[in-house]
């Protein structure tokens, strides 16, 4: 019998997301360099990160410009990127373009900006506490396997997204002292600047451990596998208690005093 000479057929998955990460590198610049208003620019860029996250991200969580609700009349900021699970919880409401969402339904947001800076990481933390302090509901509810509990709704994700930093180091001493300058619900998980690297606190009661990949060339690569690690670990969202909404919008008439 011949040996077979030819070397087997490989994927080379570090290549592949590399050449993902220049596609969407090559997108976030050309709208910076051709848009000249702030809101158009900043429209483009959103689009490519949640049009990417869309195609990356396993098909049960949906990526959307949004407000998130509660049931108590709570809403939100609007987020740039909202990662949310459409299982158990709808889309309540599209007015005029913008999305609301339940807060059940809610895994992780983020805010868009061209650069990663101070000013940023403290507004982007502000806006990932609008959406954590919402009330949020959950109840038991039946599977092919028998009743599942009304579980603890797991802690939202909150991070950045941008083009570039604007520290210098990028990823230095005063880019770690922003992010551990955060306190309660604003502090961040997750961030990635695509022409410098990516940050992970894996750990939100301990602030001065970051996790850092400042290889450019890899920085998305680590940025999505840290995410859909601690989408994993959420596993699903609790199922939004409807009978709650209901008597939210239609409460129970109160006896009359005759």
């Amino acid at each position: 019998m011949t040996a077979k000479n030819d070397e087997e057929p490989r994927f080379d998955l570090r290549e592949a997301f590399k050449a993902r990460q220049k596609q969407l590198e090559a997108d976030l610049g050309f709208g910076r360099t051709v848009a000249s208003h702030p809101g158009t620019m900043g429209d483009a860029t959103e689009l490519d990160w949640r049009g990417m996250l869309n195609d990356f991200l396993p098909r049960r969580y949906k990526v959307s410009k949004a407000f998130v609700v509660d049931v108590r009349g709570g809403l939100s900021d609007q987020l740039d990127v909202v990662i949310h699970d459409r299982q158990y919880s709808p889309a309540l409401f599209e007015v005029g373009g913008a999305l609301f969402v339940p807060a059940e339904s809610v895994h992780a947001v983020f805010e868009v900006k061209q650069e990663i800076n101070k000013s940023y990481v403290d507004y982007t933390g502000e806006k990932v506490a609008s959406v954590r302090s919402l009330h949020r509901t959950s109840v038991q509810f039946d599977t092919a396997t028998g009743r599942a509990p009304a579980r603890t709704q797991p802690r939202i994700l909150g991070g950045i997204l941008g083009l570039s930093s604007g520290w210098s180091p990028a990823l230095g001493q005063p880019f770690r002292d922003a992010l551990a300058g955060q306190e309660g619900d604003q502090i961040l998980d997750l961030g990635c600047a695509l022409r410098v690297g990516s940050f992970e606190i894996p750990d939100p009661t301990s602030l001065r451990e970051i996790s850092l990949c400042d290889d450019p060339d890899t920085a998305l690569i680590f940025f999505l596998l840290r995410l859909l690690k601690r989408l994993q670990d959420q596993a699903t969202v609790g199922a939004m208690d409807i009978d709650e909404y209901t008597q939210s919008v239609w409460p129970t008439a109160t006896p009359s005093d005759e």
